[in-house]
């Protein structure tokens, strides 16, 4: 069982950057496919990066290819998503998600355990 905590959402100007950190619970993290995921009002929630359980493979959407980072840190259980050159159209709640058995997936399907979500916001 994993539960997962989003925070570091908030408002920013276009152009700003903010980071997001997803603490887990459970003494399995390091074992864990990490993805985060996003909604807009009014859209389906839609994958945009994810992280494999070592770290050593991260894959992004291409809407954030080049400006979004995602990392971990094991000794932490703790994933983080650093976005720079924010947009509006980057405005969504963010969600983290984790699963033991993801592979590296893109689907939200594939992702058991997800948290509440944080509030990104990006003024133009």
């Amino acid at each position: 069982q994993v539960q997962l905590v989003e925070s570091g959402g908030g408002l920013v100007q276009a152009g700003g950057s903010l980071r997001l950190s997803c603490a887990a619970s459970g003494r399995t993290f390091s074992t864990y496919t990490m993805a985060w995921f996003r909604q807009a009002p009014g859209k389906e929630r839609e994958f945009v990066a994810g992280i494999s359980w070592s770290g050593g493979r991260t894959y992004y959407a291409d809407s954030v290819k080049g400006r979004f980072a995602i990392s971990r840190d094991n000794a932490k259980n703790t994933v983080y998503l650093q976005m720079n050159s924010l947009k509006p159209e980057d405005t969504a709640v963010y969600f983290c998600a984790a699963d033991r058995y993801a592979r590296n997936s893109y689907m939200e399907r594939a992702y058991g355990y997800w948290g509440q979500g944080t509030q990104v916001t990006v003024s133009s």
